[in-house]
């Protein structure tokens, strides 16, 4: 049996950040298809693993615990392998990294979906895109990332924060390729950390594997194809 079981949609978006993070600690896990996530969202509450409205839901087979929320996911993954900082501070700054991320993810789908972009709201929008970035940067600045090195929270190696950061702006670079060289020139420290990031065995395989089953899919939908009109 693999160490866990992931429900979430064959996109990349939310569900990469606990696949690279799965992937980061050598773990196993397998995918329930869509037909499975699309019947475990109408269980009645009490049937549910765990009370939830949709996926991502992950559950971990060494304790048969069941947990939805990305930044829920995450904190539990985190601090079981390892991937947390050891002080109290910086614990905190990783979820406000996290949830930060997750700001990004529900800005960038205009609420999730519930509106498509036209060029004038993405014109208007780009700006606060930048400052994004640019806020990644500044925490990362202030504990000494470089283009060249270094960690985001200080660390000496890689944990949720580094993770997290490199998913959020390395797949949706990746995905929406004209969005790259706003991250180089805005982010450029994390568009360093990015690089040595994807360039780790296991996250290479997982992009490589991600890739093959995705394609150039980002988020799906109507929502990502209005964004790439505007791109």
């Amino acid at each position: 049996m693999p160490d866990y079981t992931l429900y979430y949609w064959p996109i990349p978006f939310r569900g990469q950040f606990v696949r690279a993070l799965l992937a980061h600690v050598h773990a196993t896990w397998d995918e329930a298809d869509t037909e499975e996530i699309a019947q475990l969202m109408q269980r009645p509450l009490a049937d549910q693993p765990v009370p939830h409205m949709g996926p991502p839901v992950l559950t971990d087979h060494s304790n048969g615990l069941s947990l939805s929320q990305t930044e829920s996911i995450l904190s539990y993954l985190g601090h079981k392998h390892g991937l947390m900082p050891d002080d109290h501070a910086r614990d905190a700054l990783t979820h406000k990294i996290v949830a930060d991320a997750n700001d990004v993810l529900y800005e960038m789908t205009l609420h999730n979906g519930a509106q498509m972009w036209t060029q004038q709201t993405w014109d208007a929008y780009r700006p606060r895109l930048g400052r994004w970035m640019e806020i990644f940067e500044e925490t990362g600045r202030r504990h000494g990332l470089t283009a060249e090195a270094g960690y985001v929270l200080g660390t000496d190696e890689p944990g949720l924060a580094d993770i997290t950061t490199y998913v959020l702006w390395r797949t949706m670079t990746d995905k929406l390729q004209t969005l790259g060289p706003m991250l180089e020139e805005t982010a450029p420290a994390v568009a360093g950390l990015t690089r040595r990031m994807a360039a780790l065995p296991e996250q290479a395989a997982l992009r490589a594997e991600s890739d093959a089953k995705y394609g150039d899919e980002w988020c799906s939908g109507q929502i990502e194809a209005s964004l790439r009109a505007v791109l």
